[in-house]
């Protein structure tokens, strides 16, 4: 998840200074313990990366944590809170924003291998009526192209006014309302013919869910893959609640686009995200949560293919994307698979490979939040987990 303001780089996917804010790796109070057996120390690559995000790209905190053949590092830099010191929780609890995408993604496909949902079947056959609007049809829109983002829909976040994120920041948003703001806009090309990242496609499918199980999606989410895959510290905030429940360090974002000052957004109501974005985690579960899916704990193994079956993503050089899932080239060969997330305050990064390596990594403001070069501190997010994969 991201506000329509962001850079470039990622449309949809989705000031006060840091100077003085010492990066560090920090522990004792206010510590989260990791999920899984964490090594007494980080490794030194890793830890100077989460270092140069506080220092040079001025995230206030950044957390890692690195994992294979069951054993864990945690790694944590910067400070908690903007306004004093404060330890940065080892393994904290982050808004996971888009990360949620897969977790969606996962049931749906779990749903596909129960028979009661076809892949490429038009979404008007589980949604009748539902998705029309300039150039869109539901009947020429297909369940992949929407985990696929190769549906054509224009991207809700884009017109519910986030750029202003102080005004929204309490708002409790409706599924149907978001809906409503995106179908009002002409569709962005013909289904099929494009890849282009839109939440649009991850609340419909959260609808589909729905429809298909006659309960409430995040009932299934937690049902279906994280209690499945143990996850012990994530979960999808329930209507209303605007915080954060375990250990966290606190996230910032820009208040609006005139003043340009940056404000504290750790208590906020993520209900803008839902299906596309709203699940709260840790740098740990979000690794173990990939490793699970790849291991083949989630999803037969002929869902889990076509979850990998990927089209080129032009977010960063040689990604490409699957049925809610990346696939990102690393600089020591082969890649990850994972997903990622943007929402006010956080960044998440991670995922896991074919071969066990799985990592997790947060940053608590969106790159550009603090005037520095968006695209430079973002680059440097996706090179830190790189150095986490390769070290």
């Amino acid at each position: 998840m991201q506000r329509n303001t962001t850079p470039k780089w990622h449309k949809g996917l989705l000031a006060v200074a840091v100077a003085g804010l010492m990066s560090a790796a920090l522990t004792d109070a206010a510590v989260a313990d990791p999920p899984a057996r964490a090594e007494a120390r980080p490794r030194p690559a890793v830890q100077e990366s989460l270092d140069s995000l506080v220092r040079d790209e001025r995230f206030p905190a950044a957390l890692a944590w690195v994992g294979e053949d069951g054993r864990g590092t945690s790694a944590v830099a910067g400070s908690a809170r903007l306004d004093r010191r404060v330890p940065v929780p080892r393994d904290g609890q982050v808004r996971a924003g888009s990360n949620t995408k897969t977790f969606t993604a996962v049931v749906v496909l779990q749903l596909v291998a129960e028979g009661e949902v076809e892949l490429d079947a038009p979404i008007e056959r589980y949604l009748p009526g539902l998705v029309r609007g300039p150039g869109i049809d539901g009947h020429d829109i297909t369940v992949r192209q929407l985990l696929q983002h190769t549906s054509g829909l224009p991207n809700y976040t884009e017109y519910i006014g986030l750029e202003d994120f102080a005004e929204v920041q309490h708002r409790f948003f409706q599924p149907h309302d978001l809906l409503a703001a995106a179908l009002a806009h002409r569709a962005k090309f013909a289904p099929g013919t494009q890849w282009e990242y839109s939440n649009t496609n991850y609340l419909l499918a959260g609808l589909l869910i729905e429809r298909v199980t006659g309960r409430p999606v995040q009932e299934e989410v937690d049902r279906r893959v994280i209690s499945k895959a143990g996850l012990r510290h994530t979960y999808w905030p329930a209507a209303g609640d605007q915080t954060i429940r375990e250990p966290h360090p606190h996230g910032y974002a820009v208040a609006d686009t005139e003043s340009g000052k940056v404000i504290d957004a750790t208590v906020m109501d993520p209900s803008w995200g839902g299906a596309a974005g709203q699940l709260i985690s840790t740098p740990s579960d979000i690794a173990r949560f990939t490793r699970a899916l790849l291991g083949g704990r989630l999803l037969p193994a002929e869902q889990l293919a076509e979850m990998r079956e990927t089209v080129d993503a032009p977010v960063f050089p040689g990604w490409r994307y699957g049925l809610g899932l990346f696939r990102v080239p690393l600089s020591c060969g082969g890649a990850y698979w994972g997903h990622g997330g943007d929402i006010d305050g956080y960044e998440t990064r991670g995922g896991a490979t074919d071969d066990g390596r799985s990592v997790g990594l947060a940053v608590t403001a969106l790159p550009g939040t603090f005037g520095n070069d968006a695209d430079q501190a973002a680059k440097a997010v996706v090179d830190a987990v790189d150095t986490a994969f390769c070290e």
